[in-house]
């Protein structure tokens, strides 16, 4: 992010253009809907902008730009649609300290008018840095057929009542009151009464949320996919925007946890297999600690909270607590991983059924039925276990699998960084290794990726023939 997106106070402040064309009038019509003090230096003005000096909503001075005369300017707007001239005043604005804007020059430029929905008080603002205006006007014309007219009006009212609000404590209850006023109430009583009703409304359903019961904290158990947010639920991106406290695990990405709403106190709670983590009792009690004042606590798992995830012995936890939960499936690593690679997890006559099992358990290197995934045709996901390798390596060819059993590890499945690392099971260890990955891997036993075996079956043919 090059530009940082705010909003600058500029009521009773001065902004300063230089120019008098078509350039200059364009920036005009956004800047004459601010309560700002607009002055427009042009030697010429066309005639629309001499109208609005005519109105007094702006002073216009018929002669060049020239030092001093962007002093205390809050903005510059250089809009000559000449270089020379453009670079000019630039300068001298600059020099008299004011943050400046060459228009249609977005190197020169200290900052940038986005394209704006405009439903005053509420404000929209769309920027692309200069990489696609045409995308940001798209989006702009679609969120202005989204949002209603009565929109402006209803946030004005109810920007009045705000102070009245703060009887409600802050947080859940606070939010209930505005999403309600906003989404059902407001919406309704304008639609039957015209603004005249919203007053009334506000104070009804003030009452109503004064007498309405604190809701209790309550634990929302979220599987936060493989990576990629495109691959959240819908519900999952509904939880953790109503969340109060999101505690994560190491796995999930920063492109999710910034779904979350800003309020929202976010906490890592990461654990390292074979390495410094939090204990499990702890995150049990850190989840208990805020849910039981009155929190909506997410606890966010990469993949799937059901898959791996210790999920038993948090719920037990907040059980125990008297706290009340629910858990919305993710999408796990393994269906991310295989669907990379153009397979599926199970496939007619060749494997009936999959299994999910972990390189490493809190004991160490985990144990399994190793005999039953050696046999020829079983395919398995393997988690965690890229330290484990040599390992699961050393298991499966003791009880008889091929050396030639192809070996697929997914790194950082879904992600932008997403690596493929294919293999037989007599070298993946080393390729493991030598390949440094240092993002996590899934180990897809018994699959290869589809072109590979394509490429695989017709060699076979040949020799063959």
């Amino acid at each position: 992010m090059k530009h940082f997106p705010v909003f600058l106070a500029v009521e009773g402040r001065r902004i300063v253009i230089s120019g008098g064309g078509e350039a200059a009038l364009a920036k005009l019509r956004l800047i004459l809907k601010t309560q700002a003090r607009i002055t427009v230096f042009a030697e010429l003005a066309i005639a629309e902008i001499a109208s609005f000096a005519v109105e007094g909503r702006l002073t216009l001075i018929n002669r060049r730009l020239e030092a001093g005369d962007a002093i205390c300017a809050a903005l510059f707007y250089a809009a000559n649609d000449d270089d020379i001239e453009d670079a000019r005043v630039t300068a001298l604005a600059q020099a008299d300290g004011a943050l400046t804007n060459w228009v249609d020059n977005l190197e020169r430029s200290q900052f940038i008018t986005p394209a704006i929905v405009d439903r005053d008080p509420v404000t929209v603002a769309i920027g692309t840095e200069g990489a696609a205006p045409v995308l940001a006007r798209t989006i702009k014309a679609d969120l202005e057929a989204r949002l209603p007219r009565a929109l402006g009006t209803l946030a004005r009212v109810g920007k009045a009542f705000r102070s009245a609000v703060e009887v409600l404590p802050m947080g859940r209850r606070r939010r209930a009151f505005w999403s309600e006023y906003y989404d059902t109430a407001g919406p309704e009583a304008f639609d039957s009464e015209g603004e005249a009703g919203l007053q009334d409304t506000l104070e009804a359903l003030l009452n109503k949320h004064l007498m309405t019961k604190a809701e209790d904290g309550r634990v929302s158990f979220v599987g936060a996919g493989p990576g990629d947010p495109e691959l959240l639920t819908i519900k999952a991106r509904r939880e953790l925007h109503e969340a109060d406290v999101v505690i994560h695990d190491r796995l999930v990405t920063s492109e999710i946890l910034e779904l979350a709403r800003r309020e929202a106190r976010i906490i890592d709670a990461g654990k390292v297999g074979f390495g410094p983590s939090m204990k499990q009792t702890d995150i049990d009690a850190l989840i208990v600690e805020h849910a039981a004042k009155g929190a909506h606590v997410v606890r966010l798992k990469a993949g799937d909270p059901t898959v791996f995830g210790r999920l038993d012995e948090e719920i037990d936890a907040v059980s125990a607590a008297g706290i009340g939960y629910s858990i919305v499936p993710g999408i796990t690593s393994a269906s991310a991983a295989v669907a990379s690679i153009g397979q599926s997890l199970t496939k007619r006559n060749r494997n009936a059924s999959v299994r999910f099992v972990t390189g490493h358990d809190m004991k160490g290197y985990a144990e399994h039925d190793w005999r039953a995934l050696a046999a020829p045709g079983q395919v398995a996901a393997i988690y965690m276990g890229k330290k484990a390798s040599r390992f699961v390596q050393g298991r499966l060819i003791m009880h008889g699998a091929a050396s030639d059993t192809p070996v697929t590890v997914i790194e950082n499945a879904s992600r932008p960084d997403q690596r493929v690392l294919e293999c037989r099971l007599s070298t993946f260890s080393e390729d493991i290794a030598a390949a440094q990955m240092q993002g996590p891997a899934l180990i897809l036993f018994g699959l290869a990726p589809r072109a590979a075996l394509a490429v695989s079956e017709e060699i076979q043919e040949e020799i063959a023939l």
